[in-house]
C-alpha cells in the first residue's frame, strides 16, 4: 500500500485531513521522544557519551515538535475550524 492509500480524508473518521495529520504528527513526536529516552539510557550504559548526546538532541527536537503540534491543535480545535 502506498501512503496515499492509507491517508485519512475524513470520510471514515469525520476528521479533517489537516487535523488528522496534525494529531498523527504530534503523537509521532511524543512516541519518538519516549523511544529516544531509552536510546539515551542505552548509550549511557555503554559509556558512549557522543551517541547519548546525539539522542538527547534528537529527543529535544521531538519534544519541541510535540509542543508545537499541541499548541497548533489547541488553536485549531479551540477555534472550531
Amino acid at each position: 500500500m502506498s501512503a496515499t492509500d492509507t491517508t485519512e480524508h475524513g470520510q471514515s473518521t469525520g476528521t479533517k485531513d489537516a487535523h488528522y495529520d496534525l494529531l498523527w504528527f504530534t503523537q509521532a513526536c511524543l512516541d519518538n521522544a519516549l523511544r529516544l529516552e531509552q536510546y539515551v539510557a542505552d548509550a549511557e550504559d555503554n559509556g558512549d557519551e557522543e551517541l547519548a548526546d546525539l539522542f538527547r538532541r534528537a529527543r529535544a527536537d521531538s519534544r519541541k515538535g510535540a509542543e508545537q503540534g499541541k499548541d497548533l491543535l489547541r488553536q485549531r480545535l479551540g477555534s472550531g475550524s
